[in-house]
């Protein structure tokens, strides 16, 4: 056993015993210092050659001065806490430690032998060096403590943070004290001129965005944190792209709106998701308008559990309402919802229904007892596909579901009616989208009726993330088979990010005076091949070596490309940027009313065939597939079909890109 081994072996059972009373150690070392302090002001006043009568003097006030400065330490609260995560808050409580201390000092020295017993200066000079000391004591242990445990633990992982504003610093001060998440910062980056060269918490802000790959190759980076979250998706986008150059890992910190506490942390990090890329700017909405169609007031919405249906509902609850009506026929989807909503707004009125649109009885019966001053309409039934396989149940819900619930609201003198549309109604090619078209002239026409009941409609496109939606069965693929399945390599859709979709629907709805369709602007249209491009990457995978994209064409029913206005349709701006109001609606023939009883009857009947000839009667530019329906079809209708919008040859065989 060698002299270091036995110095250890020795000095372990004194540093367990320590550990045990960290705060009699911490007491008797800071004895030491006051001591220290004392004496160092003797020095410094006398030029280091104190006279033998003063160092008398000295010993004599020592007593005195360590219960003087305990007191003030204790008042303080300087004995307890940790040494080990000092930091800049700490230093106006030390202050203030020494100064009371002092302060009892020389009152005790001047009651006891007199103002002149102790020269002035000593006083002063004691309480400087105490503040000298005990500062630096505590900032060494505390250097100490993360440079050796670091180097003791090794790192695991070189961190770059990308935003050194506030989240940035907070992130950063995180991995400093925490030596248990296995991390060491490199540096920050971030676009800021002013910023560039200074240091932060001791690390360097090494270069702007446009530097990402170069600071990687040269601090041998392991891992990438985008903590900016009040970046708009574009910055999101420009960043990743940079991020994408190199080989480490990145992760995001979400915006502040997404954490549930407020607080930025290391654990609140996640993946880059497309929601981060596709997202757009953060939507204002009139505070004013909302509050006073909902605040205090009964609000109904049905479908409420679904995806827009549910997102409503939290921004209903955000702006108080005097109660909200969950009306939703799915009772586990309800039940989960429920409990969600309790625990996130306990002072809303919340009143789950379990309820069918498609039931008068039971939609009249919550109508007239709860009285809402405004009913939003999300419930129908959306997938394209699953409906054209059932038209019938895509008329009873779509169609029938919602003239129930207007003629409800008509009938009890609801204020506003909103229905949630969706782009699928403009020129529809599938049963989904010309219900839901046929939903839109049913509220029209109940519209111009007289009664207090304001109805307007709302129409937008797909939303990211919802259930069913491309994006989770993207995921479910990729985690499954690697296969992507993509209808058309030029196939492209709308997006918007739910609680945007949601914010705009309250918005619009707030707006209508009476028989209006609004369209929400959506932005660009995106390939759905490029949604699965960015999925993979951002999944860390490689198209053609872990993920591959089948190209199955085009569904039936389904658009190559969907549109937000029909033919004959224009649009107008309205008092919100992002709302538009469509301007020449469809004009209804006088046979209209008699054409959709015949409809709804051969839903109730379950005429599958009548239900959709009958949809393509009532619902201008619908061209349905007759021969997938069993419908005979007229020659006339296939002739003036576009190529693109036609279903495919189930005999053709499917395209993979790798």
């Amino acid at each position: 056993m060698n002299i270091r081994e036995r110095i250890a072996r020795w000095l372990s059972p004194l540093l367990e015993v320590a550990l045990r009373s960290r705060t009699m150690v911490k007491f008797f070392l800071t004895l030491g210092i006051f001591i220290t302090a004392n004496y160092l002001a003797w020095l410094i006043r006398f030029e280091f050659d104190v006279p033998p009568d003063r160092i008398g003097v000295m010993w004599q006030t020592i007593p005195i001065l360590l219960i003087a400065k305990a007191l003030g330490f204790l008042a303080a609260g300087q004995f307890r806490g940790w040494w080990r995560y000092m930091s800049i808050r700490d230093v106006l409580p030390i202050a203030a430690g020494c100064t009371l201390g002092s302060v009892l000092f020389a009152a005790a020295v001047w009651g006891l032998w007199g103002p002149f017993h102790v020269p002035r200066s000593i006083y002063l000079l004691d309480w400087v060096n105490t503040m000298a000391l005990v500062l630096g004591a505590r900032y060494l242990i505390r250097m100490g403590r993360e440079g050796l445990g670091r180097r003791k633990r090794g790192t695991d992982r070189r961190v770059l943070i990308v935003g050194a504003g506030a989240a940035g610093q907070m992130i950063a001060r995180e991995i400093a004290e925490n030596l248990s998440l296995g991390m060491e910062q490199v540096g920050f980056i971030d676009d800021d001129p002013a910023k560039i060269g200074t240091r932060m918490h001791g690390v360097k802000v090494l270069g702007g965005h446009n530097q990402i790959t170069d600071v990687c190759a040269k601090y041998d980076v392991n891992e990438i944190i985008i903590a900016i979250p009040s970046a708009s998706a574009s910055v999101v986008r420009h960043i990743v792209e940079h991020c994408r150059e190199v080989s480490a890992a990145f992760r995001i910190l979400p915006g502040i709106g997404d954490l549930i506490d407020g607080k930025v942390s290391v654990r609140a990090l996640r993946n880059v998701d497309l929601e981060d890329l596709l997202g757009r700017d953060p939507v204002a909405l009139d505070a004013g308008l909302l509050e006073r169609h909902i605040t205090g007031r009964t609000v109904m919405v049905t479908g409420a559990a679904g995806s827009i249906g549910s997102e409503l509902c939290r921004q209903i609850a955000r702006r108080s309402p005097g109660r909200l009506i969950l009306f939703e026929i799915a009772e586990s989807p309800l039940f989960d919802f429920e409990m969600e909503m309790r625990e996130k707004f306990p002072a809303v009125g919340l009143v789950p229904v379990i309820g069918d649109v498609r039931d008068r009885g039971r939609v009249e019966e919550i109508v007239r007892a709860h009285r809402p001053a405004i009913i939003f309409h999300a419930a129908a039934y959306k997938h394209v596909p699953m409906m054209e396989i059932h038209p019938v149940e895509a008329v009873k819900t779509n169609v029938l579901g919602t003239r129930i619930v207007a003629e409800a609201a008509a009938k009890f003198g609801v204020g506003r009616f909103v229905l949630v549309s969706t782009d699928k109604a403009v020129r529809p090619t599938n049963v989904m989208g010309a219900t839901k078209r046929l939903a839109e002239m049913v509220i029209h026409n109940i519209a111009t009726r007289e009664g207090p009941t304001v109805f307007v409609a709302v129409r937008f496109g797909n939303v990211l993330g919802s259930v069913g939606s491309v994006i989770p069965i993207f995921r479910r693929q990729l985690a499954t088979t690697g296969k992507l399945t993509v209808t058309h390599a030029e196939a492209s859709r709308y997006f918007m990010l739910i609680p945007e979709a949601a914010g705009l629907i309250l918005q619009a709805g707030s707006m209508g005076e009476g028989g209006e369709v609004f369209v929400l602007d959506m932005g660009e249209p995106v390939k759905i091949v490029d949604l699965a491009k960015n999925l993979i990457r951002l999944s860390g995978k490689e198209l053609g070596v872990d993920a591959e994209i089948v190209f199955t064409g085009l569904r039936p029913g389904e658009k190559l490309h969907e549109e937000l206005i029909v033919e004959g349709e224009d649009v107008s701006g309205t008092t919100h940027p992002k709302v538009m109001k469509l301007i020449g609606n469809e004009k209804m023939p006088p046979s209209w009313a008699k054409q959709l009883e015949e409809l709804i009857v051969c839903a109730i009947t379950g005429e599958r065939c009548d239900v959709v000839q009958k949809l393509d009667g009532l619902v201008k530019g619908y061209r349905p597939n007759y021969e997938f329906h069993g419908v005979p079809v007229p020659k006339p209708i296939l002739d003036a079909a576009p190529e693109s919008d036609l279903p495919p040859d189930p005999a053709s065989p499917s395209r993979s890109v790798h």
